[in-house]
């Protein structure tokens, strides 16, 4: 008998909506839901392959504990001991402090990740938190943070409603969108150019997003900080600066004039290889358009500059009058965010509250970079790392030098991951700990509601819930009870039950809570029966912007009011709400922060430094998700294939033709070559995620067409020092023929 169900994709951040197809006991296909209230029927091949990787035989479906050094089966009962015996002898000898601790960006996209993954990390009370997030986007939460206060204040492109969007190292026709969630980024983009808009992309190759462009810019790679002030400076210069209605809560604009005066575009054009008349008539267009949103992403983030780069895709927003206005770029309210409270100011955000041990990186969001991970396990002394636990992680591909890693991961002394795959890094663990298919897990976006080009609520039950094995919520639950010392025989529900009680004695005790004032345990009876994560999602509906408050709002929401919608609520287009996010001591924007300031005197170095002859970018694949798409056979043919892209003039310079010797600081490798007269001269490309090559790895698929680790090229040493993340795109290479 066949059946439907609704599902959200969990596969990237554009979150459709899926209508499943189900036939005895499993996923059988996928297809868009149209009824959807935020995707309305859009699907990429992704969301397609569902099923596939629901039904992935490489999934492991029990856990893996290591005996007499050997990864084996064994029942959830013994996996717990042995974490409980493998982490207790850390604890006991070395204290939480020696237990690191890597979050994937998986954890993004599901339940689990968002509620667990800080409470595993404060029971353990450990500061060696590493993830994804340094080879990602920090950059861009640093800026924020030093900007508005809040390091998740993010500013989102208004896509429906923008005149003029200018796309600056983001490919989203491929990504579908990233730190801007939104299903049918082509769509959107085709909408834009019917109602009269104009789109511009600024990237060293001309990808699928820059093909349909009305201007495509190309710079050198890692230039886009020196370019945006480039446009500051003409947009000061040229006296095109309106803030419009923000005006009078900005602070710093004339440390803003002053800093671009060294950055005019005929300065920095050939640093850039752009064009002064280029830089000047993108900020004439951007002044000029009726609205208009500039969008950055990892090109101007996983760079030498990326935190600048970051805060001045910002700072062009606000000059031109287009931060927080329609069209222009906004701030999400997301379903469960906090319900607002008067303004006021904050404490603000700094970085560098502890450093790391062994080269004193400072740490920023409570995390220190990813790059420092194998030095903190290897090195011995006070504070080294003699365990670590990975939650839906593969730093051995995702992060720099991963060769250097996997050795350091094989001397820990315990390692535990929570994984459904034995993968390049999960094969050193001394247990795996597997969750179970998406299909039975609930979904509800935590993360990426903020991230929304529209304000929307949808939550996904399971679809085919499990009875033989814990969820990935009790998963993580029962390791916070060993830690906390209750053991893994405790109830989770405990876990749970401790969350909800601090949270409501906290907002009954605030004045400015809509639930002040009022009985904790009355409150903890409305609460929604069923797993305790529905529990505390129930909770923090109820006392968000949208909320019922508990009752006092009859019409407001709550998880019953989401499950009576399965294709979700649609909670409108996203509005001004400036007053409500800002969070700096001074209630202000911070336009030109000091430290931001002060990284600008190493900007004005590079403008005048001797570019590298050849250097790497990465790039996206449409049917690819960093390194845990590749084992799906629906994915792993077409154009998703490692293979190193550059200009044909530069191959036929060089000397290649079929396959290159790739050198960079940290290795080399040998790689097809594939000839692309859209990559700009003296850059090459490779896809990040691969190298499935390593022995001792369930992925047949991926092992099959293992690729290359284009992160072995790159040794881990250079980072942008304001967010700690990782200098992943143009990085100096050396291209040469093979023998």
């Amino acid at each position: 008998m066949t059946d439907t169900a609704l599902r959200i994709c969990p596969l990237c951040e554009a979150t459709c909506g899926l209508t499943l197809t189900l036939a005895d006991g499993r996923v059988t296909g996928a297809r868009g839901d149209r009824d959807d209230v935020f995707s309305a029927g859009f699907i990429c091949p992704k969301g397609a392959s569902f099923a596939e990787l629901d039904n992935d035989p490489d999934r492991l479906a029990t856990p893996l504990v290591r005996r007499d050094g050997v990864l084996t089966e064994a029942t959830w009962d013994e996996a717990f001991a042995a974490v409980a015996d493998g982490l207790g002898g850390v604890l006991a000898q070395h204290g939480g402090g020696a237990v690191g601790v890597y979050l994937g960006n998986p954890n993004a996209h599901t339940v689990a990740g968002g509620l667990y993954t800080p409470l595993v990390v404060r029971a353990l009370g450990t500061r060696q938190v590493f993830s994804a997030s340094t080879l990602d986007q920090m950059p861009k939460h640093v800026a924020l943070g030093l900007m508005f206060g809040s390091p998740v204040a993010f500013t989102v492109p208004d896509l429906d409603r923008t005149d003029y969007l200018v796309v600056i190292g983001a490919n989203p026709l491929v990504s579908n969108g990233s730190v801007t969630t939104a299903p049918d980024f082509p769509g959107k983009l085709r909408a834009l150019r019917k109602r009269g808009g104009r789109l511009v992309v600024i990237d060293p190759a001309r990808t699928r997003t820059a093909e349909i462009a009305d201007r495509h810019l190309a710079p050198r790679p890692g230039t886009d900080a020196a370019l945006l002030l480039g446009v500051v400076h003409a947009l000061f210069d040229e006296a095109l600066v309106d803030l419009g209605p923000v005006a009078e809560h900005v602070d710093g604009l004339e440390q803003v004039r002053a800093l671009a005066d060294d950055f005019a575009p005929e300065v920095v054009a050939d640093h850039c290889g752009v064009a002064a008349s280029e830089i000047r008539v993108l900020a004439r267009e951007l002044a000029a358009a009726p609205s208009a949103a500039v969008y950055g992403r990892i090109g101007t983030s996983t760079v030498e500059f990326g935190t600048l780069g970051s805060w001045l895709v910002d700072v062009v927003n606000i000059l031109t009058g287009n931060l927080d206005r329609p069209g222009g770029v906004m701030f999400p309210l997301a379903p469960t965010a906090p319900a607002p409270r008067p303004p006021k100011p904050g404490r603000g955000f700094r970085t560098g509250r502890w450093h790391s041990r062994v080269s004193g990186y400072p740490e920023a969001l409570s995390e220190l970079p990813a790059a420092a991970l194998a030095e903190e396990i290897e090195t011995p002394g006070e504070g080294q790392i003699k365990a670590i636990v990975t939650i839906a992680g593969n730093p051995v591909l995702s992060a720099p030098d991963g060769d250097r890693l996997d050795r350091a991961l094989a001397s820990v002394d315990f390692m535990l991951s929570v994984d459904p795959y034995l993968n390049e890094t999960t094969r050193h663990a001394d247990v795996i700990l597997p969750p179970p298919p998406p299909s039975a897990s609930p979904h509800f976006d935590l993360a990426l509601n903020a991230l929304a080009v529209r304000n929307n609520a949808r939550y996904s039950p399971p679809v085919l819930p499990r009875a033989d094995r814990p969820d990935e919520a009790e998963i993580l639950a029962r390791i916070v009870l060993i830690l906390s010392g209750v053991g893994a025989d405790g109830d989770p529900a405990l876990v749970d039950d401790q969350v909800i009680a601090a949270t409501l004695a906290k907002e009954t005790a605030d004045p400015d809570s809509p639930v002040a004032g009022r009985d904790v345990d009355e409150l903890t009876a409305m609460l929604a029966e069923g797993p305790g994560y529905e529990r505390r999602l129930d909770l923090m509906l109820r006392l968000g912007a949208y909320g019922d408050a508990f009752g006092a709002r009859p019409d407001g929401l709550t998880l019953a009011a989401l499950k009576a919608a399965p294709h979700g609520i649609d909670l409108g287009p996203l509005r001004p709400r400036l007053a409500e996010v800002l969070r700096t001591p001074s209630g202000r924007i911070e336009l030109a922060p000091d430290q931001l300031v002060a990284d600008t005197a190493r900007l004005r170095e590079a403008v005048t430094s001797t570019p590298a002859a050849m250097v790497l970018i990465g790039r996206r694949h449409l049917r690819s998700n960093n390194s845990w798409m590749h084992n799906l056979p629906a994915l792993a043919g077409g154009t998703n294939r490692c293979t190193l892209r550059i200009h044909p003039d530069d191959a036929a310079e060089i000397g290649v033709t079929d396959t290159a010797r790739v050198k960079g600081p940290g290795g080399e490798l040998v790689v097809p070559v594939e000839l692309d007269d859209g990559m700009r001269r003296g850059v090459t490309s490779l896809p990040h995620g691969w190298g499935h090559d390593r022995a001792g790895t369930g992925q047949q698929v991926a092992a099959a067409e293992p690729g290359v680790n284009v992160n072995q090229l790159n040794d881990g040493t250079t980072l942008d020092p304001l967010s700690g993340t990782a200098v992943l795109n143009g990085i100096p290479v050396l291209v040469e023929p093979v023998g």
